[in-house]
């Protein structure tokens, strides 16, 4: 009895620690939702995000890092969680994801002179090239597109910014991104009047914050989907996105 009653005060300090542990975040450079300025991580998903955590009374660290190290690092359990991620199968293999974090619409950005048509079939712009960020995910309708060889060449570049530059260079005749991001980028550049989105958009995307399931973190994944249900429900979700569009 005494043993039981021993192994039963160390299962609560084991579980209970976790929660004083600081969870380590990581996430890319993916304006509007996270970027840095001044040193400091920023944007809609992180106010999001540090709002859910300060309720949890659960300590956090963000570290933006390269998606492709972002993404290894929590298949192989050396973070604890990630965000803004797309939901595929084969992420789904090794992380454990919340409650959709925020929506995302993903569409074709062309230049303003150009003559690329666009009626939604992916598959009559083989004769273009295609710009993309490395591992990023724009949805099954692009990611199907791009694996089976829908255009005529496939750019993979480190981030969004230099997407754009090599769009506006003519490097690249198409580039995928999120609308949000694009815009927050093209303003950043000076440059929204001489990019234009191709209509229809490819698809309405959600995006998730996504624990490794290495770190066997459920417990806190489905707290924080119990929090950020609350913020939706209260009206806290929509006033932070309220800032950021309307700012």
């Amino acid at each position: 009895m005494k043993l039981k009653f021993l192994f039963g005060i160390f299962a609560f300090v084991i579980g209970t620690s976790l929660y004083s542990q600081v969870l380590e975040l990581v996430t890319f450079e993916y304006p509007p939702y996270e970027y840095t300025k001044n040193r400091k991580v920023e944007g809609i998903a992180v106010d999001i995000i540090k709002l859910i955590f300060k309720k949890m009374n659960q300590p956090i660290n963000i570290e933006i890092l390269p998606w492709p190290k972002a993404i290894s690092y929590i298949k192989n359990g050396k973070k604890d969680a990630i965000f803004t991620a797309f939901k595929n199968q084969r992420r789904e293999k090794f992380a454990d994801y919340s409650q959709a974090l925020i929506p995302q619409v993903v569409s074709l950005f062309v230049k303003k002179d150009s003559s690329v048509s666009y009626n939604g079939n992916l598959y009559k712009l083989s004769k273009y090239s295609l710009g993309v960020v490395k591992k990023v995910s724009y949805g099954k309708l692009l990611d199907n597109a791009i694996s089976t060889n829908a255009f005529r060449r496939v750019d993979i570049v480190n981030d969004g910014a230099y997407n754009f530059r090599r769009l506006l260079n003519g490097r690249v005749d198409i580039v995928a991104s999120n609308r949000d991001g694009a815009l927050h980028i093209l303003n950043q550049m000076d440059k929204v009047d001489e990019i234009v989105e191709l209509s229809p958009k490819l698809q309405m995307v959600p995006s998730y914050m996504a624990f490794s399931k290495k770190r066997n973190l459920t417990h806190i994944r489905d707290k924080f989907d119990s929090i950020l249900k609350r913020i939706k429900k209260d009206g806290t979700y929509s006033e932070i996105l309220n800032y950021y569009f309307t700012k």
